[in-house]
């Protein structure tokens, strides 16, 4: 375990880094030119400073292994600590503009890292724009799952722009998605949760889960749990709104 004498940041009795000392305002605007590295292109994404388990920087180029999951605006991690040990061979990354959460989600990642040694080496973390830099980071088809985990909802209407889904951001992630891959995602915020059903629904590269397929899906339980906003939900006694859909070839 890690040691938190020298470090006050660290939980002295788990390790994991106390999230008073990463607090940061709850949104950014994504809208807003932020100064942070963003490569020129999914093959310049050097996969060994994210999964060194998995890669060094001389296999980089030429490795078949590619991020599968994307958590957009993956907050404190909680997604992403969930899903490392249910799919502990897959690769996966959470994408996160503000600078402190992401400095916590790095750290929190760290210390899981060194106290369970070989596990949670699968997840990431970047401090990046998704709704300007997705085609930056992967390619066509890559993705199999993407998640908008109680997203801001932008209230005011001339702020709708904003989103994270949309209809024009939809085809981007068309685009990144393979066939058959899934988006997922859940708001507590009904007039949200109405706006991106309306959207997807209208996606003609999108098509809605069955029932029967959500009950199946164990990803679909963490939605609303696994995140610090679902679990507030849940606390509060909240009621929430979720859209799971799948990518899928229009009909001509």
């Amino acid at each position: 375990m890690l040691q938190s004498k020298s470090n006050p940041t660290l939980s002295k009795s788990t390790g994991l880094p106390r999230k008073r000392f990463y607090r940061a305002r709850a949104h950014s605007n994504p809208l807003s030119d932020s100064h942070f590295p963003v490569p020129v292109s999914p093959s310049h994404v050097d996969y060994s400073l994210s999964y060194p388990l998995f890669f060094t920087s001389s296999d980089q180029a030429d490795s078949s292994r590619k991020i599968k999951f994307a958590d957009i605006g993956c907050g404190f991690g909680g997604l992403l600590i969930s899903l490392s040990t249910l799919f502990p061979d897959t690769l996966m990354i959470g994408m996160e503009l503000r600078d402190k959460v992401t400095e916590y989600v790095k750290e929190r990642i760290l210390a899981l890292r060194i106290s369970n040694h070989s596990q949670y080496q699968n997840i990431s973390v970047v401090r990046t724009n998704s709704m300007k830099y997705i085609p930056n980071y992967f390619e066509k088809g890559q993705l199999s799952k993407m998640f908008f985990l109680f997203p801001d909802p932008h209230f005011k209407e001339k702020n709708h722009r904003r989103r994270v889904i949309s209809m024009h951001l939809l085809d981007e992630y068309a685009y990144v998605l393979g066939i058959g891959g899934i988006i997922y995602t859940i708001t507590d915020v009904e007039e949200l949760g109405d706006w991106m059903k309306t959207c997807l629904e209208s996606h003609p590269m999108f098509e809605a889960l069955a029932e029967e397929e959500l009950e199946a899906d164990p990803v679909v339980k963490l939605l609303s749990s696994a995140t610090e906003e679902g679990q507030k939900v849940a606390r509060n006694g909240g009621q929430t709104f979720q859209a799971v859909y799948r990518r899928v070839v229009p009909s001509q």
